[in-house]
């Protein structure tokens, strides 16, 4: 078993934070100040710690993914003790070669990654998405000029939103993890979990015993620990697959998505910057896309070459950005919804795709999860500070009611967009066309969208910063 550690002395959590400072009412500025105040000086040194001696935490993450790794930072820079496991190894600290996968990260995601010391271990500056153009199709045929366009200026927040590749992402957290001194992860790691009365105990496999008051889900959508809890799932299979990959273009794309709403499913084009630049002298531009498609066409286009699976590709473009190369690898995933009837159990909390699981037509997947992070975080954070037991129900209750609203709204959303804008029935072609072109015309409801494309939500604050519609 590999880990790495960076343990202070048991001296417990920071005290003297004021409680005042996670009430819903501060910005993400703020917050961070205080985190940098709550870190512990020092890095801290496994040697002379046994290995084998019981490991006393505040809250255990299993699964070290983008949404389990983010939370167990924005825990261990409060200065709340927490531990992270996670059955893969963690990937290696130095940027690897771009395969083709990038992360929409919203405006209230990136102040998360802030105020938890993650967004500036960033390899190179993300591309900002300061244009969203929304339109309906169909594949080979010119897009609808009944359009719908978003400009950041007319929000005033700042951009929408930030492309980051995969890799620059997993660099960052790599980067922060072992900088915080009440944070231990272990990967690659087994793990058995058991919740008592009074605290979990987590058995690491060829590790420490770890005790702890709390125990989160963030294995993803196959979560063992909602499975062990007896947390029943509703599921949805959209019939569809989704593809994820990159090319390099001729035009610049000017910091600006596509949203293509097509017959079959939508298709995303999304900006890229890039720390190693793409393409060729005359295909010097790079985008992402997020193509959703019927699973018997996914198979088919998935199984052609570049050039073919290219050329489907600008047909979806409609040529906005002219010539076009497919660049790094291509991923694919079923598509579905998930649901789970709770988000809590006895001493266990879920996050991200453990707790929900939601259409990618809006691009808001891990952004949800973040805000699932955000608000687990604060209610731990509000506990520790007024002494209560992080673990207990009222905790999780709080947890449940800031988070389940938000991500139901989502889901349910997602749904509604991917059954109405999934049909090619003219009628409703064309009632669609019509109310792109209606909300296109209103500001107050494009604003709106526009909000909520950026991750804010009414009376958001805390981790998150803003105050929300």
């Amino acid at each position: 078993m590999a880990a790495f550690c960076h343990p202070a002395p048991w001296g417990g959590e920071k005290k003297g934070m004021p409680a005042a400072y996670f009430d819903g009412t501060n910005s993400a500025d703020k917050l961070g100040n205080c985190l940098a105040l709550a870190e512990p000086a020092g890095r801290g040194d496994l040697r002379g710690m046994p290995l084998h001696d019981p490991l006393d935490v505040t809250v255990c993450v299993i699964g070290a993914g983008p949404v389990g790794a983010t939370l167990a930072a924005t825990l261990a820079a409060a200065g709340i003790r927490t531990a992270v496991i996670d059955r893969a190894p963690l990937p290696p600290m130095e940027l690897p070669a771009f395969d083709g996968r990038a992360y929409a990260i919203a405006l209230t995601s990136r102040r998360l990654l802030a105020a938890s010391g993650i967004w500036d271990r960033l390899p190179a500056a993300p591309q900002e998405i300061r244009h969203i153009h929304v339109a309906d199709g169909r594949p080979g045929v010119r897009p609808s000029s009944l359009g719908l366009g978003f400009s950041a200026d007319e929000v005033g927040e700042g951009p929408f939103g930030w492309m980051v590749e995969a890799r620059a992402l997993r660099v960052a957290l790599n980067a922060r993890l072992p900088q915080l001194p009440n944070l231990h992860a272990f990967a690659p790691a087994e793990a058995e979990v058991t919740r008592g009365a009074n605290g979990v105990e987590i058995r690491v496999a060829g590790g420490p015993l770890i005790r702890a008051r709390l125990v989160v889900g963030a294995e993803g959508r196959e979560s063992r620990l909602r499975a062990q809890a007896g947390i029943p799932v509703t599921r949805w299979d959209y019939g569809q697959v989704g593809m994820v990959g990159a090319f390099a273009h001729e035009r610049p794309h000017r910091a600006t998505a596509l949203e293509m709403f097509l017959p079959n499913g939508p298709f995303a084009q999304l900006p890229l910057a890039g720390p190693d630049g793409f393409g060729t002298a005359d295909l010097p531009h790079a985008s992402a896309y997020v193509w959703s498609e019927r699973t018997e066409l996914a198979r088919r286009f998935l199984a052609m070459d570049d050039a073919r699976f290219g050329h489907e590709l600008s047909r979806r473009l409609g040529g906005r950005l002219g010539r076009i190369r497919p660049i790094g690898r291509r991923w694919s995933y079923p598509l579905s919804a998930l649901w789970a009837h709770r988000f809590t159990a006895h001493r266990l909390a879920l996050v991200g795709d453990a707790a929900h699981g939601i259409h990618p037509i809006a691009g808001q997947g891990l952004n949800l999860g973040f805000r699932d992070v955000a608000a687990l975080a604060e209610a731990v954070i509000e506990a520790v500070a007024a002494g209560e037991d992080p673990g207990s129900p009222a905790v999780l209750s709080r947890y449940e009611r800031r988070a389940r609203p938000d991500a139901m709204l989502m889901l349910g959303a997602t749904h509604v967009l991917e059954r109405l804008f999934g049909n090619d029935l003219a009628p409703v072609r064309l009632a669609r066309r019509l109310g792109i072109a209606a909300v296109d015309r209103i500001p107050a409801l494009k604003a709106a969208f526009a909000r909520r494309a950026m991750g804010m939500t009414r009376g958001q604050a805390g981790l998150l910063g803003g105050q929300g519609l």
